[in-house]
């Protein structure tokens, strides 16, 4: 059924279709999915101490002002993180600012954290219960003098509502966010925030997610800092802002953060060089080109306790978690394997 929506949708910019697809979510005018597998013994997890049916998450972008979680819930995701959510509301970057790369499977978007703000999408939460495990996404506001007091801001009006929060300093839309990668700065900031935890009495889970464009010497830098402050996810990855030469694309170079499948392989050598070094003292939500059960289980094998997707949604349409689980239940079947956990880290 997507496929014939697909090409009426492809004729509008893209976020205008984003823009509908919300709306039709809380219309409830996508039908609800059947779900043959909803209680295989294949694919149930835990996340911070909670039961998911599945490992398969939406990732932040998609949901920003938290509308259509539970619609999301309906569709088979596991887990879905929102956001990313500053303090204060922000039109963010004009327009135009999404770019759709049919040819290559990919976005690019230069957004901007467009998001209404903390306390709107606080009080839509608690006024509208999560069905499962809901993750929100955080950064700093474009003109803020301080960043870290904007993710401990933040923190102090998300920490009830949410199941876990994410750190986000990988935007490459946000100028000079991905600085924080650095191990002094990103360590301070991390500092900051178990302070304010220590300060609520909260034992909400941190997650940080990091950019697919670093080097050797930052992946060890930024794993040790995770591990000192007892960092209990990371999140890899966010969208690049690399090469686009072997895309196809005429809008290849447009400025802003490339997700889809041209990243897929990148991310996943990222998750296993990660995996490597954490040694599953924290765990992995992989994200970066997933569409298909194949390249899930590529994730899983790279060392990925969880994955993210949005973009694959985009071009595969709402069925697509049904899609994944279908073709990775062959492959895991294929192992001879109770449960997706056993090929974690096997490659």
């Amino acid at each position: 059924m997507f496929s014939n929506l697909r090409s009426l949708i492809f004729r509008l910019d893209p976020e205008t279709a984003h823009s509908l697809a919300i709306k039709s979510l809380k219309l409830n005018l996508v039908p609800n999915i059947l779900d043959r597998d909803k209680n295989n013994p294949l694919f149930k997890a835990k996340l911070f101490n909670k039961d998911l049916e599945n490992p398969i998450g939406m990732a932040a972008g998609f949901d920003k002002n938290a509308e259509v979680y539970n619609s999301l819930f309906k569709l088979g995701f596991g887990f879905v993180e929102v956001g990313t959510i500053t303090p204060l509301k922000q039109y963010g970057n004009p327009k135009p600012r999404v770019f759709r790369l049919v040819e290559d499977e990919a976005l690019i978007n230069r957004l901007g954290f467009n998001n209404l703000g903390a306390q709107n999408v606080f009080e839509r939460i608690k006024s509208n219960r999560p069905t499962g495990l809901l993750g929100i996404n955080i950064g700093p506001n474009k003109d803020t003098g301080n960043r870290p007091a904007d993710y401990v801001e933040c923190l102090k009006t998300f920490h009830e509502v949410a199941d876990y929060v994410t750190i986000n300093i990988s935007s490459p839309n946000t100028e000079n966010l991905r600085s924080l990668h650095n191990q002094t700065k990103l360590n301070e900031l991390l500092q900051v925030i178990n302070k304010e935890k220590s300060n609520l009495s909260s034992k909400i889970p941190i997650a940080v997610k990091i950019s697919p464009d670093i080097d050797s010497k930052e992946i060890n830098e930024i794993s040790e800092v995770l591990l000192n402050n007892n960092i209990e996810v990371i999140i890899i990855s966010n969208t690049s802002d690399s090469t686009r030469d072997n895309l196809n694309n005429i809008q290849r170079y447009q400025k802003g953060g490339l997700s889809g499948k041209p990243i897929a392989e990148k991310s996943t050598k990222l998750i296993n060089k990660f995996y490597k070094i954490l040694n599953g003292k924290i765990k992995i939500i992989g994200v970066g080109g997933v569409d298909s059960g194949k390249n899930a289980y590529q994730k899983f094998l790279a060392g990925a306790n969880y994955i993210q997707l949005y973009t694959g949604m985009v071009f595969k349409g709402p069925n697509i978690v049904n899609m994944i689980k279908k073709e990775l239940k062959e492959l895991l079947i294929k192992d001879g394997v109770k449960n997706f956990t056993e090929i974690v880290g096997k490659k």
